[in-house]
């Protein structure tokens, strides 16, 4: 399980980075053209941002709850693996297409 919880740790710290990224974008735009859209796409850059930091946070440095995690059973481990991936593969996908 600790190979997997690794990969779930990484795949959280990259989306914290790439979401940073994708925010400084979105308010650089939303600066410059002061649209709905550029605002609602820094607001769930923002949003999504946190859920990422806070479940980092609970998975890596907080003592109980790492814990606790380390001890899941494969099949829920697994399921909150998938989810962090798919999140992952959307947030590359994102960081993508606003680079282009």
């Amino acid at each position: 399980m600790t190979v997997w919880a690794d990969v779930t740790r990484a795949a959280m710290a990259f989306n914290v980075l790439a979401l940073l990224a994708l925010c400084s974008v979105w308010a650089s735009n939303y600066r410059q053209i002061h649209s709905k859209h550029a605002l609602g796409l820094l607001l769930f850059g923002l949003l999504l941002l946190g859920e990422n930091a806070l479940g980092l946070y609970y998975f890596v440095m907080h003592a109980k709850l790492t814990a606790w995690f380390s001890g899941l059973p494969s099949a829920s481990a697994t399921a909150m693996l998938a989810l962090r991936l798919l999140e992952t593969a959307a947030v590359a996908f994102l960081l993508w297409v606003t680079w282009d």
